[in-house]
């Protein structure tokens, strides 16, 4: 079992590393004006970080804007990225985190919609699992929705756009041991209100 356990543990890592090395030749590709290589950052980025913005914004037009704004900001600025032995995906979660920030500002309000607004089920194969299922989410949204606004982000960028601790506490600019925590006591408030109801 040991045995079986480090080598799908080194799997795991080896497929990481090709895929950030990956990620690195398109990035110095992309600073080089290869116009194929970013359309090719974007194709990989393009649907978590809208799902990051729209977990923000809660509107899909609004969220389609910001995101392709992002694309168009991280274009003009590629040649100023530096690989400082954080992931690409940090730095565009960083832009799009501003980008958020600076839509609230203008429209000054506080408007939060939860990761569980974007998850859908549709199963005719059994209708009522899907309906149980639809009454499930809705009680977590208004359970996310209660969580105070730091917690609600780690939630939405850890399951809502499926970033690790780190790329997470990059993003929006707290230490790997801060996200954890809010990680954890926004999952505990979570069991505790879904438990009571």
């Amino acid at each position: 079992p040991l045995t079986d356990y480090l080598v799908i543990k080194s799997r795991s890592i080896t497929g990481e590393v090709e895929s950030r090395t990956r990620i690195e030749v398109l990035v110095s590709r992309a600073q080089n004006g290869d116009n194929g290589a970013f359309t090719l950052l974007y194709q990989e980025y393009v649907q978590p970080i809208y799902r990051y913005i729209y977990v923000r914004v809660g509107q899909a037009e609004q969220a389609e804007d910001l995101t392709q704004d992002v694309f168009l900001k991280a274009l003009d600025n590629i040649g100023r990225y530096r690989d400082k032995g954080q992931p690409f995906a940090s730095w565009l979660f960083r832009i799009a985190h501003n980008l958020v920030i600076d839509h609230y500002r203008q429209v000054k309000k506080n408007k939060y919609i939860p990761l569980t607004e974007t998850i859908t089920v549709i199963d005719d194969n059994n209708l009522v699992a899907t309906l149980e299922h639809d009454m499930e989410i809705s009680e977590i949204k208004q359970a996310i929705e209660k969580l105070p606004t730091q917690q609600r982000e780690v939630i939405s960028l850890r399951f809502g756009s499926d970033l690790s601790v780190t790329e997470t506490a990059l993003a929006i600019g707290k230490t790997e041991g801060t996200v954890k925590k809010l990680q954890h006591v926004a999952l505990s408030r979570l069991r505790k209100m879904m438990s009571n109801e």
